[in-house]
């Protein structure tokens, strides 16, 4: 079953390649989805797929070595299909992974 799930993660995970190891492992799982950096120094992670998201989820809330994950607001949500078409150029520093 296809689910969808975002996740605030807040602590030291901008400038330590959180982002892109969120991304990296979310393409390796098959899901699909985007990873963003916010200007308030949190990170957003948007993904769907299947079962293999609580996997993500688990990577969420330790994330590297260098990072420190403080918390993780995460919200289930009904499946939208891919989120390609649906980015626009204004968000910058974005890792797609499809």
């Amino acid at each position: 079953m296809k689910r969808r799930i975002r996740v605030i993660v807040s602590g030291r995970v901008q400038g330590v390649y959180f982002r892109a190891r969120t991304g990296e492992l979310a393409e390796g799982l098959g899901l699909s989805g985007w990873v963003r950096n916010l200007p308030d120094g949190r990170v957003e992670i948007v993904g769907e797929g299947d079962e293999k998201l609580g996997q993500l989820l688990d990577w969420a809330r330790v994330g590297r070595l260098a990072a420190r994950v403080d918390t993780g607001d995460v919200d289930w949500l009904e499946p939208r299909g891919r989120e390609s078409a649906s980015l626009s150029a204004r968000r910058v520093a974005r890792y797609a992974f499809f």
